[in-house]
């Protein structure tokens, strides 16, 4: 098991989840500025998410079996699964554990950035073994 996390195949993974990343983290600062943290955590979710799928679809998972509506339908629900991980540290973090550590500055920058990284491991082998198997 921990030797799928040692290929280039999951190197490319955290390469272009990492680009998708950042464009969830940077988004979700922008739709702050019209929604809650909450909607802006979900809606940079939603955006990355898409940017993952074109990059991993391009350069990681190119011998992919699965159709383009059956390879896109499980992306989707395994970044569900994914979102809601993300969604539930972030606010746990940011409601909860940095204020109690009387960490105020930038908490909610700190909070979803945590929440972002924890699916990588989850989502890698949902995507190898369903998404594009």
């Amino acid at each position: 098991m921990l030797k799928q996390f040692q290929s280039k195949q999951f190197l490319l993974f955290l390469l272009t989840g990492g680009f998708a990343a950042g464009v969830n983290f940077f988004s979700r600062i922008l739709y702050s500025h019209v929604l809650s943290f909450t909607a802006a955590v979900v809606c940079a979710y939603l955006t990355g998410m898409v940017v993952a799928y074109i990059l991993a679809k391009l350069f990681v998972f190119q011998n992919s079996q699965n159709s383009l509506a059956r390879s896109s339908f499980a992306f989707v629900l395994i970044n569900l699964l994914a979102v809601v991980q993300t969604l539930g540290i972030s606010l746990m973090l940011a409601d909860v554990v940095l204020p109690r550590l009387n960490w105020l500055q930038f908490k909610q920058e700190i909070a979803h950035a945590c929440g972002v990284i924890f699916p990588v491991f989850t989502s890698y082998l949902g995507h190898k073994y369903f998404s594009f198997k």
